[in-house]
């Protein structure tokens, strides 16, 4: 099989895997473009096939690193690792949005900064790879790529639940409630949200996602992330 593109090798290299040229473009390629380019393949089949990767990646990892945790707990651990706004999160880390095929509309409204186009194409490549690599280099890859949720407590927490998490933070600094303002843009079958959370005097954060919970969490782990950035900057007297 042929392999990847040079201008996207650096790509590669943050994944730490080699994927099939072929493969690497339908994973990158969002519906939007291939409606623009006659109808061509996009990645929504390899996203489906990822999503099942990744869930049965997390499951194992999780049950055998927590022996403690009974069904419940590792349920709700599973589910905010693949959530949107986790895997959104993974996305961002390797720059994910400046590889995504978007077509012009979808790309002049800020799609690749939008964390469901993010996350799904986080599937997609995990996808690609099964395909091409293997069962085992796949779930290598799930691992890398969630690794950094899972090493930090912190940041594993935010992610299960970034509004609380931001509550907590921003109570402990002494500042009150944060307040969440959302809008949507879109026709009713395909709408999305923005939600921005504001801490006065404290923290702004914004964020996008195809439910007003999703945007709300996707704001609310943007200004956790900020908070938690500025602690680690600030020297410790």
């Amino acid at each position: 099989m042929s392999r990847a593109h040079p201008e996207r090798s650096a790509l590669l290299a943050r994944l730490g895997i080699d994927i099939d040229s072929e493969l690497l473009e339908l994973a990158l390629t969002h519906r939007s473009y291939a409606y623009e380019h006659g109808g061509i393949p996009n990645n929504e089949r390899l996203e489906f096939l990822g999503d099942s990767v990744l869930g049965q990646a997390v499951t194992v990892k999780l049950y055998r690193d927590n022996p403690g945790l009974d069904e419940g707990d590792l349920a709700k651990r599973r589910a905010s690792v693949v959530s949107s706004v986790a895997l959104a999160e993974v996305g961002r880390n390797i720059g994910l949005g400046d590889f995504v095929l978007l077509g012009k509309g979808e790309d002049m409204s800020g799609g690749r900064n939008k964390p469901s186009i993010i996350a799904d194409t986080v599937e997609a490549l995990i996808g690609a790879a099964y395909l091409d690599a293997g069962a085992e280099a796949a779930t290598e890859l799930v691992l890398r790529l969630i690794a950094p949720l899972l090493d930090d407590p912190h940041r594993f927490g935010a992610a299960v639940d970034p509004k609380t998490s931001l509550q907590e933070a921003v109570a402990h600094r002494g500042f009150g409630l944060p307040v969440y303002t959302v809008t949507n843009t879109g026709p009713d079958h395909n709408k999305l949200f923005h939600a921005r959370v504001d801490v006065t005097g404290l923290v702004t954060a914004e964020g996008e996602g195809t439910s007003k919970k999703q945007a709300e969490m996707a704001a609310a782990l943007t200004a956790w992330t900020d908070l938690a950035e500025r602690s680690a900057r600030t020297p410790r007297g």
